[in-house]
């Protein structure tokens, strides 16, 4: 039998005097089971999310009510909910009025795997991304909801190949891309990395064979980018897709002759 719960004291709820609103109040770190859609063709990957959830908090309330951000995420979970943007502007509205908030935002990280093909043998293997998705409440406004993938790609520096007399020193890479959707957007993950991908010196794949790999050093010497160009050259690419409202590129190249990056970033 189950012992009669008695009635306790909503301490978080009281009234605070101190006059001073805070801006944003919750928990991070939360990790939580997610279904993801990448793609038309994998609509329903599953994958871990790291989590934070915050909400405004008023001068008078001295506290919000931690337990309910996990009660949202519990939710999300047991209905087998997959976070693709729209479901995501749903998931900050439900929050800010679960939590009788004005403003609020949520904001997790997930690794996703996309199947590629070895440009010329077709070897099948599986790339990792890492994925963000943010979505931002505030009154009197739809959910903005962001879209972030970082895509490791290969550069090839444009200055060394000029002056060598064979060769050229090349790196991996690293793009971040954070998108900012227009409401009922349908872009995908997938459209997101590719619209990376193919404006690096060359892209990555997780297996290849000999002859593969001979296409990818050629291809990215033929393709020679600075750092520079590479952020300008994903930056229109990513604008053009449709949905987008504005992105903020980043590029990092891990220099094969120094040490220390070259990075380089622009929003559009």
């Amino acid at each position: 039998m189950n012992a009669p719960i008695t009635p306790m004291p909503d301490v978080q709820g009281s009234v605070d005097v101190r006059n001073l609103p805070i801006d944003r109040v919750g928990v991070r770190g939360l990790r939580y089971p997610i279904r993801l859609a990448v793609s038309q063709a994998d609509p329903n990957q599953g994958s871990v999310g790291e989590f934070s959830l915050s909400v405004a908090l008023p001068a008078h309330q001295k506290g919000t009510h931690m337990s309910r951000f996990v009660a949202l995420l519990e939710a999300m979970h047991e209905a087998g909910d997959v976070l693709e943007p729209s479901r995501m502007a749903q998931l900050g509205s439900d929050m800010v009025r679960l939590l009788e908030a004005s403003a609020g935002s949520i904001e997790f990280h997930a690794p996703v795997f996309v199947k590629k093909h070895a440009p010329v043998s077709g070897l099948a293997s599986l790339m990792d991304y890492e994925l963000s998705m943010v979505v931002d409440c505030e009154p009197s406004a739809a959910p903005a909801v962001s879209l972030e993938v970082k895509v490791p790609v290969k550069s090839l520096c444009p200055c060394s190949k000029e002056i060598s007399d064979y060769g050229a020193h090349n790196q991996r890479s690293q793009v971040r891309v954070r998108a900012r959707l227009a409401s009922g957007s349908s872009l995908t993950v997938l459209e997101l990395i590719r619209a990376v991908e193919t404006q690096a010196s060359c892209e990555l794949w997780g297996m290849l064979k000999r002859p593969d790999e001979k296409y990818v050093t050629e291809r990215a010497y033929d393709n020679a980018k600075f750092v520079e160009d590479l952020v300008r050259d994903v930056a229109l690419s990513v604008k053009a897709l449709p949905g987008v409202v504005s992105a903020e590129i980043e590029a990092e190249n891990f220099e094969s002759i120094h040490n220390h990056s070259a990075w380089a970033r622009l929003s559009v």
